[in-house]
């Protein structure tokens, strides 16, 4: 589910009654026989610092909790027990939704659970969560496309229409990420491949229709960026793509600083789109991503540079944040304390993204619940807090490291767990949950579209104040979108090639009209 960095799934465990396949751990943790020993939390909030009021759950959908009226009655009793405030919910999970009104498929599995056809758990859970004031996110999967243990949503699933087809050619129908020998399989799992013009089209309004559609709190991107090992984005069209807007020529290596760079700007450009279309859509909205904080903690920007999240999975979330994409990150800090110096991994994370907020921007610590004993969670969201970050645990399906192999049952685990989060001060001071009291920061946007031209995609565009100087650039997505966040109050002109427009910006975000092109300004070239 998560960062999904092995290569093939676990065995299957027996989680309170229903048997889930399980997605594997984290590969940079070597696994212990034993949860690790709690580090003690640190001194309270300093001074200056604005704690965070969230306490998060994520919710998976490759088990129980979200299948049947009655799990998700259970599920949101269960976290409202347990002091969450929040609950982070898998909808679009791998090109179906736990859900009924997206633009993707319904998932198969609601239907072999049983459940009635006007059942939508995602309607459900926001219905159940606000009668008792938690927030509610939706989880998707953004590049999800395929998973093998799961069962096929049926002929209009993403990996049926735009799979891997047959034979040994490479259709240019497909949209799956490849390795340079075409090969598309990570582990049990299929991916979309962000510089794919239709299959970014396709991700971005996938996410958006949640929004369209369901009451929600917020958008929670995840695996918003190209799979583990820094070898992929070989299809056929993204290789066409880049070479058209590069000028490159031949195939890039892997490590190709060039075509990892175009890489990691589709993926930020792909975030961008999903950010302004959702917040033109639902001022309000909260915007967050679980992020890739793979192995120890780096000391600043250049050292995060050579860190695997933007090195290898090529995503620049520290960007994401200074340019306002995103109001809560949330790192997928997964690690065990009193392994292999490991909490000092987990501090010395949260630490760098603290430093990476910018205004009214939060960071959450994600820790890994199915990993580590109860303690352990509640000493390791203790030190986040302390940091003045949020905290969100995973995971409601695997709540402790004995429910992950299989020595106790979930429910055994859930209780386990509330009593080491009740007996921290920092986590329940006084007894009770802190109120999430986050406002999303009102912001002035530009979102717009080039057209008119065969391959409108890593188009320079720029920003301009009354006075005529520039005040932001960007680069047109594969589609043609481009989008501005943060932008001062006045007068805003948008250049792109020989085209224009301006006008002043209100709160929020202003959609420009789409601008037709025929002299193409490449920013590669």
């Amino acid at each position: 589910m998560r960062p999904l960095v092995t290569a093939s799934l676990l065995p299957a465990l027996l989680l309170g009654g229903v048997l889930a396949t399980t997605p594997p751990a984290p590969a940079l943790q070597t696994a212990p026989a034993q949860a690790g020993t709690p580090v003690p939390v640190s001194p309270p909030v300093q001074e200056g610092v604005t704690p965070s009021g969230l306490r998060g759950l994520w919710v998976d959908a490759f088990g129980p909790g979200l299948r049947t009226p009655a799990e998700v009655n259970q599920m949101v009793s269960d976290a409202a027990s347990l002091g969450f405030n929040t609950l982070f919910v898998q909808a679009i999970r791998r090109g179906d939704c736990l859900c009924l009104l997206s633009s993707v498929p319904v998932a198969a599995d609601l239907q072999k659970a049983g459940s009635p056809k006007t059942f939508d758990p995602l309607a459900e859970t926001i219905r159940l969560a606000h009668d008792r004031h938690m927030r509610v996110l939706a989880w998707v999967s953004v590049t999800g496309a395929y998973n093998s243990s799961l069962p096929s949503a049926g002929p209009t699933q993403v990996f049926m229409t735009h799979g891997p087809g047959t034979g040994n050619t490479v259709s240019l129908n497909s949209w799956l990420s490849r390795r340079p020998d075409g090969d598309w399989h990570s582990g049990a799992d299929a991916w979309l491949d962000p510089g794919i013009p239709a299959a970014a089209d396709y991700m971005a309004k996938a996410a958006v229709s949640l929004v369209r559609n369901y009451d929600l709190d917020g958008l929670q991107l995840d695996r918003i960026r190209y799979p583990d090992g820094g070898d992929w984005g070989y299809s056929p069209v993204t290789l066409a793509r880049y070479r058209q807007e590069t000028g490159a020529v031949g195939v890039p290596v892997p490590a190709d600083e060039r075509w990892k760079a175009w890489k990691r700007e589709q993926v930020t450009a792909l975030t961008r789109r999903v950010a302004l279309e959702s917040r033109a859509l639902k001022p309000g909205v909260i915007i967050s991503a679980a992020t890739i904080v793979y192995g120890d903690g780096p000391a600043d920007l250049n050292a995060f540079h050579a860190a695997r999240s933007y090195s290898e999975v090529l995503q620049d979330w520290p960007s994401w944040m200074k340019e306002g994409l995103l109001d809560v990150n949330v790192i997928m800090n997964y690690k065990r304390d009193g392994v292999n110096g490991q909490e000092n991994w987990f501090d010395r994370w949260n630490t760098f993204a603290a430093a990476q907020r910018v205004g009214v921007g939060e960071v959450a610590a994600g820790t890994s619940m199915y990993l580590n004993a109860p303690e352990v969670t509640a000493a390791q969201a203790g030190r986040a807090l302390n940091l003045g970050l949020g905290w969100v645990g995973y995971a409601y399906r695997t709540p402790t490291s004995d429910v992950y192999k299989a020595l106790q049952t979930q429910p055994q685990g859930l209780a386990a767990l509330k009593t080491a989060l009740d007996a921290s001060p920092t986590v329940h001071p006084g007894g009770h949950t802190p109120e999430w009291a986050m406002t999303v920061q009102a912001r002035r946007a530009v979102l717009g579209r080039v057209i008119g031209t065969p391959q409108p995609g890593g188009l320079s565009v720029g920003a301009f104040g009354p006075d005529g100087s520039q005040i932001a650039a960007t680069t047109t997505d594969a589609n043609g979108y481009y989008g501005f966040t943060d932008l001062p109050a006045g007068l805003t002109e948008v250049r792109v090639g020989n085209q224009r427009w301006a006008e002043p910006l209100a709160l929020g975000v202003t959609r420009f009209p789409n601008l037709l092109l025929k002299t193409l300004i490449r920013a590669g070239k």
